[in-house]
């Protein structure tokens, strides 16, 4: 008998995953998952086939998504979570969203023109041609130049070319913390910290960030993920004790490119408990929260 568990950070063809949403749903109900989240970057598109595909099927489905934001130490993540069906109250966040894909979209114009300038083959209709329909950014770009023999792999491209202050590296344009927080929260979702510890920061120096973001809104972190270590979800735990937070957790799947995550088992035996669901569903009522 498979022991119930959740997850609340998965992707489909809607952002960068490979599976579409029905089929991240129909594996989380072959996997045993009892609640999953749909979490795609910078979208919503996904969530309704989703939501259709879980009906009847007795899973659990929260809809979700990701947003990344800019802070000294890289880029950090952010989980909504019950996103409403209500068009109006997401209206604002809809609309936010569309512009970060439209400078997502510049930014990978930029990068086409730079590769092309090294003298590269290399196209951004190639690399929407390889995202097949998902979310398009630089390990296309990595994948092209394997494909042309100009890199023996993604690491070396990375490394040579689409890395930060390499020849063809684009910067990229990203909204503050607080302005995630808000439109997810405006939009009446719960708000996580994705895996918090994957971020190029100090305990100290995460704790001085979540003492701004916890009046923001923040709501949660993300302490269990497939990238945590026991000691970075020991570290997680003390913080959100710190500065009353819930806790989440999630597989981050995305099919393919991650192949040693699994639906509700990533990678180093992770099953995030079914308690974690309670727990957050006892926050959300406590706190009015509607879907």
């Amino acid at each position: 008998m498979k022991i119930p568990c959740i997850d609340l950070h998965t992707h489909s063809t809607a952002s960068d995953g490979t599976d579409s949403p029905a089929e991240v749903v129909s594996k989380a109900v072959e996997a045993g998952v009892s609640a999953l989240a749909l979490t795609d970057h910078d979208t919503l598109d996904g969530l309704a086939a989703a939501e259709k595909a879980a009906d009847g099927t007795g899973l659990i489905f929260v809809r979700g998504c990701e947003i990344s934001t800019e802070t000294p130490w890289g880029e950090a993540h952010f989980l909504g979570l019950w996103i409403p069906r209500d068009l109006e109250r997401t209206a604002a966040l809809e609309k936010a969203l569309e512009d970060v894909r439209a400078k997502r979209l510049a930014r990978n114009m930029g990068m086409a023109e730079k590769l092309q300038a090294l003298g590269f083959d290399v196209s951004y209709k190639a690399a929407a041609e390889l995202a097949g329909g998902r979310v398009v950014g630089r390990p296309h770009f990595a994948e092209l130049l394997c494909r042309l023999g100009v890199v023996k792999d993604r690491k070396e491209a990375f490394r040579l070319y689409l890395g930060e202050g390499c020849s063809a590296y684009e910067p990229r344009e990203l909204m503050p913390p607080e302005r995630a927080i808000s439109l997810l929260k405006e939009a009446g979702a719960l708000v996580s910290m994705a895996h918090p510890r994957l971020l190029h920061a100090s305990v100290a120096e995460l704790a001085q960030l979540l003492e701004r973001l916890k009046p923001a809104g923040l709501d949660a972190l993300e302490a269990y993920h497939s990238e945590h270590n026991a000691g970075d979800v020991r570290e997680c735990i003390e913080l959100a004790d710190r500065f009353g937070l819930q806790l989440t957790g999630g597989s981050d799947y995305h099919g393919l490119p991650k192949p040693k995550i699994a639906l509700g088992s990533g990678k180093g035996g992770l099953r995030v408990a079914r308690h974690v669901y309670d727990k957050l569903m006892e926050y959300r009522a406590a706190c009015g929260m509607t879907d």
